[in-house]
């Protein structure tokens, strides 16, 4: 078994940002605005005036125009791509610092081109506060309005509005007046409510860090000014813990045997002792010790911001996606079909014909879009029911999913109720969720949370098992249409595995309906949902067994699948297919389309569990 490296040099796969360290509280602020209304010029004339450019920056930007015959702008301050100056657009999140007697800011310049409104959402997700740009002489344009929506959608509320340009518009107050009263309006009818409205020429330098001459009609603070009243988002260590489940490392070297549950605290505080719930999951455990990375001393308790790690009293079987609760403390919602709000950037509409990839902090599941309840035009916020959502829209939608997930609704944390879209390994939108709708597999998840609330547990470890026996415990469903030869198949694979050693069984169908499913009516409303239950609840014990369990069964379907797959809590299950037509929803693992000898099928299943790493090539010792 390949060793596992120390908690130091695993720090970086479960954070995805760089701590720092600071005196002053760090403030992450983003500035959004239509393209060529001026955000990097203003951040730029602020980085200036301020002295937070590094030594002999801006004498360095400056002699590169001179030498290149082009007029100097702040902007190239901050544009660090050679394309950015080329085109004169900025196409990704700039960051940078700079300090003030008050705080630290980490500023994060977001791109405005409509193309790159991508890029402009993972910039603003990160953020506590945002300065959106607008330009006084071309007005509010519908990226600006666009811009506020999404602001609203990623919960920023601390937002102030830079009126920029006002040298080409004379300094007119009448026109920052119209400018205020109109996109004041919009912003209060989306929820935001601005901190304040500020008119700035980030090319002169007026109402940025110093106070204009030009603008006496204004009283107002400056953009520098306006910075320090926004408050620093204090990690939210009162609200209920949240841990979203990152990895799970455990230790073989010099005798060290911690399993260690590791991610991010979005959340609350844990201390050792406490008892934990996973979600979706509902297994339960009391922990045993804080784990901290790196040499630091040893930790009373995690609080949110922390990316750390925790032992448990006694060893159960957690997977990256769930998410870690205090007993006691609000549960989270756990459904797989979800009603969201969505901003839509894929090329492509996104539509009713395809699956999707949704994440949630750290889970992944296919999606499917089934409603489109209506599409909101984030420019005029006019509504209408659709089928699509088209690329820059914003839109209500119904999702559903392959398996539940667990998550908090945008009201109450929007830390884990965001999630992204993902198509072809690249992300096509995002939003928050709204509601948690009623599925066909609440009832059976409800069951299932209790059985595994209230597990007795082995004091034997799944690893011992795999060790012991050679093998991965697995659930093989062979499935097919009637005569298709399902169940010689799976006699044979059971034969094969058994003279190599394995512990093996094949349950045969009906060694349930007259057995387990005895006291259930045939022709009953729920008969097959129950049935497949107990089926999976039979399937749950073998596996917690160690045992390669297969099964036979006609015509298994996707929502069969779901009512398993929550049963057996991401245990290892694998369909196989036996006939030359699915005919079912059923995502299949392996197909055996034409019809050959059962010898034959039984190695090229075997090979497949090969593959699959469920009996290793050559069996441990």
């Amino acid at each position: 078994m390949r060793e596992h490296t120390s908690m130091d040099s695993i720090e970086s796969r479960v954070t995805d940002h760089t701590s720092l360290s600071h005196e002053n509280d760090l403030m992450s602020l983003v500035f959004v605005g239509h393209v060529d209304h001026g955000k990097s010029t203003v951040l730029g004339r602020l980085m200036a005036d301020t002295g937070s450019l590094p030594e002999g920056k801006l004498e360095q930007v400056k002699e590169r125009c001179r030498r290149n015959s082009k007029p100097f702008e702040y902007a190239f301050l901050l544009d660090a791509l050679k394309d950015e100056q080329a085109q004169g657009i900025t196409i990704d999140t700039a960051r940078c610092f700079f300090k003030t007697p008050m705080r630290d800011y980490l500023i994060l310049d977001a791109p405005g081109h409509i193309e790159f409104l991508k890029n402009m959402v993972t910039g603003a997700s990160r953020a506590e506060a945002a300065l959106l740009v607008i330009d006084a002489e071309e007005g509010i344009q519908e990226n600006s309005r666009r811009h506020g929506y999404l602001l609203s959608m990623l919960g920023i509320r601390q937002v102030a509005v830079v009126v920029n340009k006002m040298d080409l518009v004379d300094w007119s107050r009448d026109v920052f007046d119209q400018i205020e009263r109109d996109y004041g309006l919009f912003l209060q009818e989306i929820g935001v409510k601005a901190r304040a409205f500020v008119p700035v020429s980030g090319r002169e330098g007026d109402n940025v860090a110093d106070r204009s001459t030009r603008m006496s009609w204004y009283e107002g603070a400056t953009v520098l000014e306006l910075l320090d009243t926004f408050q620093t988002a204090r990690p939210p260590e009162h609200r209920p813990f949240r841990m979203p489940v990152q990895a799970v490392y455990k230790f073989t070297a010099r005798g060290d045997s911690r399993r260690i549950i590791a991610g991010t605290v979005e959340a609350g505080t844990l201390r050792s002792g406490d008892d934990v719930v996973f979600y979706p999951s509902g297994k339960r455990a009391q922990v045993k010790s804080m784990e901290a990375f790196g040499n630091g001393p040893a930790l009373a308790g995690i609080s949110a911001g922390q990316a750390a790690g925790f032992t448990l009293d006694q060893q159960i079987y957690v997977r990256r996606g769930e998410i870690a609760m205090k007993a006691g403390e609000r549960p989270l919602v756990t459904s797989s079909r979800l009603r969201t709000h969505v901003f839509w950037l894929g090329r492509d509409s996104l539509c009713m014909e395809k699956e999707y990839w949704l994440k949630v902090c750290t889970s992944k599941v296919r999606a499917r879009l089934v409603s489109v309840e209506r599409v909101i035009d984030a420019s005029t916020l006019e509504q209408e029911k659709r089928d699509a959502v088209a690329r820059h829209e914003v839109a209500e939608c119904i999702f559903e999913l392959d398996r539940a997930i667990s998550f908090d609704l945008a009201a109450e944390s929007q830390a884990t109720a965001r999630f992204v879209i993902v198509d072809d390994y690249e992300i096509r939108g995002g939003g928050i969720i709204i509601e948690g709708l009623v599925d066909q597999t609440q009832t059976v998840r409800e069951k299932v949370f209790m059985r595994n609330y209230k597990w007795e547990r082995s004091m034997i470890p799944r690893e011992s098992r795999v060790r012991k026996l050679g093998q991965r415990a697995a659930l093989v469903l062979i499935t097919g249409e009637k005569d298709t030869g399902k169940k010689p198949l799976a006699k044979e694979l059971e034969q094969r595995l058994f003279e190599d050693g394995r512990m093996v069984y094949f349950l045969g169908i009906g060694n349930l309906l007259y057995g387990v499913d005895a006291d259930i009516k045939f022709r009953s409303d729920n008969f097959r949902e129950e049935h497949v239950r107990r089926l999976a609840e039979v399937a749950h014990l073998m596996l917690e067994a160690g045992v390669i369990l297969i099964v036979t069964a006609v015509e298994v379907n996707q929502q069969d699948l779901r009512i398993m797959s929550a049963v057996l809590n991401g245990a290892e299950l694998h369909t196989v297919w036996v006939g030359e037509n699915i005919t079912t929803d059923l995502p299949v693992d392996v197909h055996i389309a034409q019809k050959s000898d059962t010898i034959r099928s039984a190695d090229e299943l075997v090979t497949y569990l090969h593959q699959q790493d469920i009996i290793p090539t050559e069996p441990e010792a």
